[in-house]
């Protein structure tokens, strides 16, 4: 499932629970003036203050009573190590199912940003338990880097080494060292930043490759990625190498690391977003030529608070003013096109229109987060009741009340989508659980404290 690739965000000292349109209409929004000034604590109504508590409350239960527990009790292979490859909605489990970097790397994230919130033993040791299978099972030892996939045996099986694979790698490491001290973990995910920018990093254009050989030789030009494409670059594998980036950053401020980092940001706003449209675009050719039309509005949200997150961490005030107003533009038509009445982001559309009607369970997790960004930046309520919207979507159509944590998602008729797993290559905690953990964050940020005034 390719469209389902994604992306991370900050935790730190995030709040306790408190207490117990159509695609493709017209629109006028890419020539909107700038954002108003960024959202002032003071400036709160009565209102809107109960709508940051009320979405606070209700993503920290989530968090908590569901999407960590099910992890907890149903992934872990406890007699080969690692991470059952799939589990379907049913919860029957296929052991002998291929196991993906992808999905360790996401666990590992997951539970190391939980842990650094909640300091809590059980999610310590699923974060350890990940960390120690990314290394044992999918890290190459002659070679650097993680493999894309593995059988059930431990034997490799997808040996590539795919940049996207290897952001994720490096973004769980950076995270586990955030949240435990390891500098070992720390060592691993600056390997990784060396090695991405020794292969895959585009001297010529800028940007980066998508996938080498496992000894990081060149593919044939037109081999297909495992993420289901011939061309050379991709919006999903720089937008995560942002992301990852923006996370190594915080505890490692190199000054090649930053200078890659500042370049990206300008690439991903001045090359990979659309000027007049303010879409990504999904496929680019080595110099930056688009080569693909479709629009993930899952994508585009999530870039919107990336970006954000991007500038923040680097700190550049220049570079903030530049990133604020495009971000909540982006929110703005994302909500225009893609956001359905019923409060669910549909996941694709082109220039002809609605071209995917289903609603996957990660663009509903991304819209939270990026509305409540555009709140934020903007002070415009719009996006906060947006962002309460999405979340009422997921409360009454994406939870799965019966076995626990997300279904896939819902199809273009509103059926529950049966035949994708609950946990598996792409299926993870990684989305939900960090919109949880953002609109946690966010809303103490707004509120000013660490509970309910």
């Amino acid at each position: 499932m390719r469209r389902s690739l994604l992306v991370f965000a900050t935790t730190a000292g995030l709040i306790p629970l408190f207490g117990a349109s159509v695609c493709g209409a017209p629109t006028s929004l890419h020539a909107s003036a700038p954002a108003a000034a960024p959202l002032a604590q003071e400036s709160l109504s009565a209102g809107e203050r109960e709508q940051l508590r009320d979405l606070a409350r209700r993503a920290e239960a989530e968090l908590r009573t569901n999407i960590l527990p099910f992890w907890l009790k149903h992934t872990r292979d406890r007699e080969r190590g690692g991470f059952y490859g799939v589990i379907e909605r049913d919860l029957k489990v296929r052991k002998d199912a291929p196991r993906g970097a992808l999905l360790t790397a996401r666990i590992l994230w997951t539970f190391s940003a939980a842990h650094r919130r909640y300091q809590d033993p059980e999610y310590r040791k699923m974060a350890q338990w990940a960390y120690d299978d990314l290394l044992n099972r999918f890290w190459d030892q002659e070679n650097g880097g993680v493999l894309w996939t593995v059988k059930a045996s431990g034997k490799p099986l997808e040996q590539r080494k795919q940049i996207y694979a290897q952001a994720f790698a490096l973004y769980g490491l950076t995270e586990y060292h955030r949240a435990t001290g390891d500098k070992v973990a720390l060592d691993r995910a600056i390997a990784v930043f060396r090695l991405i920018e020794e292969h895959a990093y585009d001297r010529e254009q800028g940007g980066y490759f998508e996938a080498f050989t496992r000894g990081w030789a060149v593919l044939p030009e037109g081999t297909r990625s495992v993420m289901d494409t011939e061309e050379p670059k991709s919006q999903n594998t720089m937008l995560h190498i942002m992301e990852a980036y923006t996370n190594l950053y915080r505890v490692w401020p190199d000054a090649l690391l930053r200078r890659r980092l500042v370049e990206l940001v300008d690439r991903m706003m001045t090359r990979v977003l659309d000027p007049n449209t303010k879409h990504l675009h999904l496929l680019l050719a080595a110099d930056w030529s688009p080569r693909s039309h479709r629009i993930s509005y899952g994508h585009d949200i999530e870039f919107s608070w990336l970006l954000t997150e991007a500038a923040d961490v680097l700190g550049d005030p220049a570079l903030r003013e530049r990133v604020r107003p495009l971000a909540v533009e982006i929110a703005q038509v994302v909500r225009a096109e893609g956001l359905d009445a019923d409060g669910g982001l549909h996941n694709e559309g082109g220039p002809e229109g609605l071209l995917d009607a289903s609603k996957d369970w990660w663009p509903q997790a991304e819209a939270t987060v990026g509305f409540l960004n555009a709140y934020q930046l903007s002070g415009d309520a719009t996006h906060l009741r947006t962002a309460q919207r999405s979340w009422d979507f997921i409360e009454q159509r994406i939870v799965d009340r019966e076995s626990g944590e997300w279904f896939w998602g819902r199809d273009p008729k509103g059926r529950v989508i049966a035949k994708q797993p609950k946990a598996g290559l792409w299926k993870c905690p990684y989305h939900n659980g960090r919109a949880c953990l953002e609109l946690i964050e966010r809303a103490e940020k707004l509120l000013g404290g660490r509970g309910p005034e």
